[in-house]
């Protein structure tokens, strides 16, 4: 499978994996499955971070690739897919790594109960 991680299961699973269901972390941990950190996501941690609020003392790019993690860019086929969505959810940023991952048919995992309306592969 391959899997976009949403923001906060990339910083649980990087930071406070404890935060990880025992099912989650077999998926990210099973080798036959490819793991994503999108650029939105990466943007998302240091938009939060440069106005105070999170405090991020390493770097996201850096921990994910050395967490075995793959970087996938959004791309403009990935934006143009937020014309068709619902406005179920208001978060630009969840908005568009639901729209990357249903453009690319892949899984998103998430605990955002919001991701549940829209009709995607969503791992929870």
């Amino acid at each position: 499978m391959k899997i976009i991680l949403d923001t906060h299961i990339f910083l649980w699973a990087v930071a406070m994996p404890e935060r990880l269901t025992k099912r989650q972390k077999e998926i990210i941990q099973r080798r036959s499955n490819q793991i994503f950190v999108s650029s939105v996501t990466i943007t998302e941690i240091m938009i939060k971070a440069s106005i105070g609020k999170i405090i991020i003392e390493f770097d996201p790019v850096k921990v994910a690739q050395e967490s075995g993690f793959d970087l996938l860019e959004y791309s403009c086929e990935d934006a143009m897919k937020l014309n068709e969505l619902p406005m179920h959810h208001k978060d630009p940023f969840d908005r568009m790594l639901i729209a990357q991952a249903m453009e690319r048919g892949f899984y998103i995992m998430s605990v955002d109960d919001c991701f549940k309306r829209y009709d995607c592969k969503l791992i929870r």
